[in-house]
């Protein structure tokens, strides 16, 4: 049963990778600025059982001179999943202000009894990744989860085609993982918010304790200037879990549903 009351949040740093790079080819104009803040609720079935909170603020931190963004998530569970199965976890992340690459991350996770932190830097001159559990060679480029997040929100995806699988690489723990994604097209998602025209894709997602071998995770983001996850699906061996976006602040451009 703690494996399924864990899920929550599993989805939530999930969000932070589900989102497509088509060859990593950035927009020259980002799609937020400092001060924007997203919320979202995460249900298992019909209860909800997760919120997340992500914020970024511009910092008066540099690295090698250069300005940077700190970006803030926040993921906790809720509800009846709150007193059985109590987490409390935060990413925080300094990214480039031009590149959105990042320089710096660290985590702390509570969940139940597990305890885990970690504090990353990223050296691009050396190509390697320092962790508290060792240090890493990587080629190209590569993120944190909350980095990655708002690095692919300004790609450009207007030569994208239906059935296209895309990748992007991140660091997670011990190694870089590498991310395959699915765009299936573009369909119309309501939530609280109202009704917005989305670009669906399907990140590819690996079966065993949580996911059925045909388990299909769905995610949904805003096919405007912001695009910002609207919504996202997966199935799992019981049930269905569903994130949906709740509130949106300080958003560079308008929220037109």
């Amino acid at each position: 049963m703690a494996k399924i009351l864990w899920v929550p949040i599993a989805f939530i740093i999930m969000l932070h990778q589900l989102v497509a790079a088509q060859e990593l080819v950035k927009k020259n104009t980002l799609a937020f600025k400092d001060g924007e803040q997203l919320s979202y609720r995460l249900k298992y079935g019909i209860f909800s059982a997760a919120e997340a909170n992500l914020r970024i603020e511009e910092s008066g931190i540099k690295f090698d001179g250069n300005p940077t963004y700190h970006i803030i998530v926040d993921g906790r569970t809720a509800g009846s999943f709150d007193v059985f199965f109590k987490v409390r976890n935060r990413y925080e992340s300094f990214i480039d202000r031009t590149t959105t690459l990042p320089y710096y991350y660290t985590e702390n996770r509570r969940e139940g009894k597990y305890r885990r932190t970690d504090k990353v830097s990223f050296d691009y001159e050396n190509k390697k990744i320092t962790a508290q559990t060792g240090t890493f060679p990587f080629k190209g480029m590569v993120f944190d989860l909350p980095s990655a997040f708002y690095f692919a929100r300004n790609l450009d995806l207007s030569k994208i085609k239906v059935g296209e699988e895309l990748t992007l690489q991140y660091f997670s723990e011990k190694k870089v993982e590498t991310l395959g994604i699915t765009y299936l097209g573009k369909e119309t998602v309501t939530c609280d918010l109202g009704t917005f025209n989305c670009l669906k894709f399907s990140p590819a997602i690996v079966p065993g304790r949580i996911f059925r071998k045909d388990s299909k995770l769905y995610l949904w983001i805003t096919n405007d200037g912001n695009r910002i996850p609207i919504k996202a699906q997966v199935e799992i061996l019981v049930g269905t879990v569903t994130l949906e976006i709740t509130n949106a602040k300080g958003l560079k451009y308008p929220l037109n549903p």
